[in-house]
């Protein structure tokens, strides 16, 4: 080996050297003792006197010397490594501690696999197209909500509607108001489908909207019973996995008195809970079939908030609101 590879070979070892103390500072890894040498690298940067070389250049050494010294600090450095993870085990971005899962699940169906057995209303809805199940899941979802606030009609479709379509806020107010008042048959020409086959994905945006509102509409409708004396008896049914449930509600007047009723075919066994202005009502079935409750209405123009519970189709309540103009 000539005299120039020799020192083309020292100058980039040298360099490596001194890039390895930089990251060995990054990292705060002090290297303990390894075969009486407190820190190989640092004596490996300094002179035999135990001065260091002038310019802060690192020492060089002979080849042989080199991989000696190498192979010493990346011993140190994975073992203090090591170490560290050990002591302090790195986390999943959702924890905060240490957490111990345990190596399996008895029931993994149950725990894991969560329940929505009310989304099969879908195929009850008047759409010119079936909705994808997580969009027509988050918009059922996003009604329940909404179901008993206060905002008028169109607000609720927005804001049912608007997390698909994030900064498209006036456009969707829009489309609410034209579907607010149009019939089932202009808000199908709203969305001027050319095929009525199409996928929801292929459709363009604002027909995407268009479809979204209409079916944020019809879920809220449905959701809503209203009552006037007129129309003081109102029925609803709702497709769920376990079958149909048919509710019955009628407001009645006997004197001074106002009795709401709510009378219901379950299709498996559940609970009816009927509330609202400071009074309840609940029933309770072990099996399917039929189940009525009623509840004292002291004050007129009351809504009142009806939840059905179905453990076989869902772990939370389903919820109606009953709406009584008299």
């Amino acid at each position: 080996m000539n005299s120039d590879s020799e020192s083309l070979q020292h100058q980039l070892l040298s360099w490596v050297l001194a890039d390895t103390v930089e990251t060995h500072k990054h990292l705060s890894v002090e290297c303990e003792e390894v075969d009486g040498v407190d820190n190989p690298l640092k004596a490996a940067t300094t002179s035999p006197s135990g001065e260091p070389e002038l310019g802060g250049k690192p020492q060089t050494f002979q080849l042989g010397e080199i991989p000696t010294v190498q192979e010493r600090f990346q011993a140190v450095l994975k073992r203090r490594l090591q170490i560290q993870i050990q002591n302090h085990p790195p986390l999943f971005p959702w924890e905060t501690q240490l957490v111990e899962y345990p190596d399996y699940v008895d029931e993994p169906s149950l725990a894991l696999v969560p329940t929505w057995g009310w989304m099969a209303q879908q195929s009850k809805l008047n759409l010119p197209i079936t909705l994808p199940e997580r969009v027509f899941q988050q918009l059922l979802e996003k009604c329940q909500v909404l179901l008993t606030s206060s905002l008028p009609l169109g607000a609720k479709l927005v804001q049912v509607v608007e997390e698909f379509f994030p900064n498209e806020t006036q456009t969707l107010n829009d489309l609410a108001g034209l579907v607010l008042r149009s019939t089932y048959r202009s808000s199908v020409d709203v969305l001027a489908i050319p095929n009525i086959q199409s996928d929801y994905s292929a459709l363009l945006e604002r027909q995407q909207m268009a479809l979204s509102l209409l079916a944020a509409k019809q879920l809220l409708d449905n959701l809503t019973v209203p009552l006037s004396p007129s129309n003081p008896v109102a029925h609803r049914e709702w497709l769920t996995s376990a079958g149909a449930l048919t509710l019955k509600v009628e407001y009645r007047s006997e004197g001074q008195h106002r009795k709401l009723s709510v009378q219901g075919e379950l299709p498996t066994h559940g609970t009816l809970k009927l509330y609202g202005n400071g009074v309840e009502a609940s029933a309770q079935s072990l099996s399917p079939g039929n189940l009525s409750l009623e509840l004292d209405c002291s004050r007129p123009h009351q809504t009142y908030t009806l939840e059905v519970e179905f453990p076989e189709v869902d772990q939370q309540p389903f919820l109606f609101v009953i709406n009584p103009t008299m």
